[in-house]
């Protein structure tokens, strides 16, 4: 009797595996099939996407790979990358801070704070503030400024889930809402990004296989009172009124990523993970990313990588270039739940980028 209830259990448990391995199968798939439909209609037209500001990446870990974690990023630092990483983490509740010095001049501070409630997933809150600064505002009459000065106010705000489906499996959805404005006008949308991760991959420990599609969503438009100019139509006979000036609509800039990863132990106090990502750019020029990361002591993180990237005219992303990064986690160290990471972008005809995270975990 006890060898058939063993019997029974062990098919019960080869069938819910192939039954998870299905969902991770065809979830990986739809999500291929809808970013390459998504990225086929677009090709046309290149350069014309709307919020760009969704591409530029925060969180100083992943960053510094050079992005190429897609499969294996987890807990907070993960969003931006893979949702499906966000319920991986090895803590229930964290909160992060970030900054990065964009070009030109630009910050963007970004904050995120997770929880993983029992039984359901995780669920997280992030919001990424671009400061960009006073802009003097031109006219045709007055083209080097009128006098008047425009601070022009971009965010994004998003709410991701992510549920680890078995102890190999993760999938994440993050909704996210986008607004433009300066002066007079503005733009707002929504976007979806989908993602999935496998780990140890075709049965082999260590290797894991992500899949994720960002950015799909409404078209943004620009209105405003700033839209309506006073003019004449020659055709009526009404004197000068106002006319509204109708601003084109853009689609948002959709990528696929598909990343591979492998993370080994050298000794007992020596780890070390490698990482590859390809990302599909719809507006943009498609990248290839490969990063390394080195933890000593279990605390102390080496990371770098290097981005490359180049379209059939030979034009190359101005990030194609090496990234280096460091970071330290004082809970190895101290049992204080706070990690530090650093990460350092050359950009081409700009000056490097420097990001700055901070993070606490409970």
């Amino acid at each position: 009797m006890a060898m058939r209830v063993e019997k029974l259990r062990l098919i019960l448990k080869e069938r819910i595996m192939k039954k998870r391995f299905f969902i991770y199968l065809v979830t990986s798939l739809s999500l291929l099939l809808v970013g390459m439909a998504t990225v086929s209609n677009a090709q046309d037209k290149a350069g014309t996407s709307a919020a760009p500001e969704l591409l530029i990446p925060v969180g100083a870990r992943n960053v510094a790979l050079s992005g190429a974690s897609i499969s294996s990023a987890s807990g907070l630092d993960a969003i931006f990358w893979n949702p499906a990483g966000l319920d991986a983490a090895d803590y229930s509740s964290s909160a992060m801070f970030s900054h990065r010095s964009y070009i030109a001049d630009i910050g963007i501070n970004s904050f995120a704070a997770a929880t993983r409630l029992s039984g359901f997933g995780s669920v997280a809150l992030t919001l990424r503030s671009f400061v960009i600064g006073n802009i003097n505002v031109t006219t045709e009459d007055n083209p080097d400024g009128n006098g008047q000065i425009i601070n022009p106010t971009f965010f994004v705000l998003g709410l991701t889930y992510s549920k680890k489906l078995t102890d190999r499996i993760g999938i994440g959805v993050t909704f996210n809402v986008v607004n433009e404005a300066f002066g007079s006008v503005s733009a707002s949308g929504m976007t979806i990004d989908a993602g999935v991760q496998y780990q140890n991959f075709a049965n082999l420990k260590g290797l894991s296989l992500g899949v994720s599609v960002k950015n799909i969503g409404t078209s943004m438009q620009f209105g405003g009172s700033g839209l309506w100019v006073q003019a004449t139509d020659p055709n009526l006979q009404r004197g000068v009124t106002y006319y509204k000036v109708e601003a084109a609509s853009s689609q948002m800039p959709t990528v696929i990523d598909l990343g591979l990863g492998y993370t080994t132990s050298l000794t007992e106090n020596i780890d070390l993970s490698l990482n590859g990502a390809y990302e599909n750019n719809t507006y943009g020029i498609d990248q290839y990313r490969f990063g390394v990361e080195v933890s000593l002591i279990k605390g102390f993180f080496v990371r770098g990588g290097y981005l490359y990237s180049k379209n059939q005219t030979g034009t190359t992303s101005i990030f194609q270039n090496y990234t280096l990064g460091l970071g330290v986690n004082l809970a190895e160290l101290t049992g204080i739940g706070i990690s530090l990471d650093y990460a350092y972008v050359p950009v081409q005809y700009f000056s490097a980028n420097n990001l700055f995270d901070i993070r606490l975990d409970f």
